[in-house]
């Protein structure tokens, strides 16, 4: 194999690999025993807090003082909360924020 080619193919196989075990280690530590009680905790808590950080993050450089005035931002987020209180879907507000936001801007 060309030396070309086998640089990325060994990367590729070594985030494949990494992505994997990530995912089975929990599977092999714990087995089919219960999970102990700060794994649960953190099960049920962290990912409304990566959600929290995500949008505070993607949000904290809009600027109010510049046209469109963050508009195009805050529609999105309007349509992301009002989709999801409609439909409880979480998969389809995110798909009609991005879509809302990515018109936005290009009308704005």
């Amino acid at each position: 194999m060309h030396n070309d080619a086998l640089y990325p193919i060994l990367m590729i196989a070594v985030a494949a690999l990494v992505t994997w075990l990530t995912r089975a280690i929990p599977f092999l530590v714990f087995g089919k025993r219960q999970l102990p009680g700060m794994v649960v905790y953190l099960g049920e808590v962290l990912p409304p807090a990566i959600m929290v950080i995500l949008v505070i993050y993607c949000l904290r450089n809009i600027s109010f003082t510049t046209p469109p005035y963050g508009l195009a931002e805050l529609a999105a987020c309007g349509s992301v909360f009002l989709a999801y209180k409609l439909l409880k879907n979480m998969y389809v507000s995110i798909i009609l924020g991005t879509v809302c936001y990515m018109l936005l801007l290009r009308v704005l």
